[in-house]
Parts: C-alpha cells; sequence; structure tokens
C-alpha cells in the first residue's frame, strides 16, 4: 500500500484583492473545504458595521488583528468584546443576536460549517456555506 501524498496549503493573502461583500464589509477568502464545509477569510469591516442575527451550524473560531468586535452585545450587556490580538471560539450551535463593530476592523475567521440567518422571529432567512460563500467570492466586485 502506498500512503496518500500529503501537500502544503499556502495563500500569501497580500497578493488577493479585497473584495465587498456588502456595505461597508470587505473580505478576502482563503480557503474552502468542500469535504469538511470549513471556509476561512479575512474580514475587513468601517466602522459601524454589523452582522445580522446568525446561529452557527458548525462551530467557528475568530483572531482579531485590528479594531474591536461586539459580540452578543459586547461585554457590558453580557457578551464578549474582542480586541485586536484576542482570539475566540464559538460552538456550534450559538446564535448571534448582532454582531458589531464599532470601529474599523480587521480580523481571521475559520468557520467549520454553515451560518444561518435569522430574522427577527428566529426564522430562516439564508444559510451561508462552503459553497455560498465560494460563489460570493467568485462574484463580488474587487474595491482596491
Amino acid at each position: 500500500m502506498i500512503p496518500a501524498k500529503i501537500g502544503d496549503f499556502h495563500v500569501a493573502s497580500k497578493d488577493l484583492p479585497w473584495k465587498l461583500l456588502r456595505d461597508g464589509y470587505h473580505f478576502k477568502l482563503l480557503r474552502t473545504c468542500s469535504v469538511t464545509g470549513t471556509w476561512v477569510a479575512l474580514f475587513r469591516t468601517v466602522a459601524g458595521a454589523s452582522v445580522p442575527p446568525h446561529k452557527h451550524i458548525g462551530a467557528a473560531e475568530y483572531f482579531v488583528l485590528k479594531g474591536k468586535i461586539e459580540i452578543r452585545g459586547g461585554v457590558e450587556n453580557g457578551g464578549v468584546t474582542a480586541c485586536a490580538g484576542d482570539y475566540g471560539y464559538e460552538p456550534n450551535g450559538i446564535v448571534h443576536e448582532k454582531t458589531y463593530f464599532p470601529e474599523p476592523c480587521e480580523y481571521l475567521f475559520i468557520n467549520h460549517g454553515p451560518l444561518q440567518y435569522l430574522d427577527a422571529d428566529g426564522n430562516t432567512v439564508s444559510v451561508l456555506d462552503w459553497m455560498g460563500v465560494q460563489a460570493k467570492w467568485d462574484d463580488a466586485p474587487v474595491i482596491e
């Protein structure tokens, strides 16, 4: 039996353009995986940007490079305020009412499954999985 070849995967993010995800929210897609459903991206936001209510259908990890993220209302409201240099882990099934960026922010996001976006009543509005984020990357305009 011959073992399967194992290979590295490397992305020079400085060589990728920033693309528009939505108003005030830019991204660089670093990797998607059809086997595990994982996707990895760098995100850059303007002050005042937010992520609508969503549920994680798979764990997620983040590392804040610049700025600040207020998750579930920030520390003042029983949530988390993540600043530059902070790492966070979000388990499968966790719901975020709103994720808010009070100042410009850049962060690395590793998602191990889809995100289920919710309306005010908790109903599913849309689901973003590795195929969806890849399609968004493929179709998004370059902003630099």
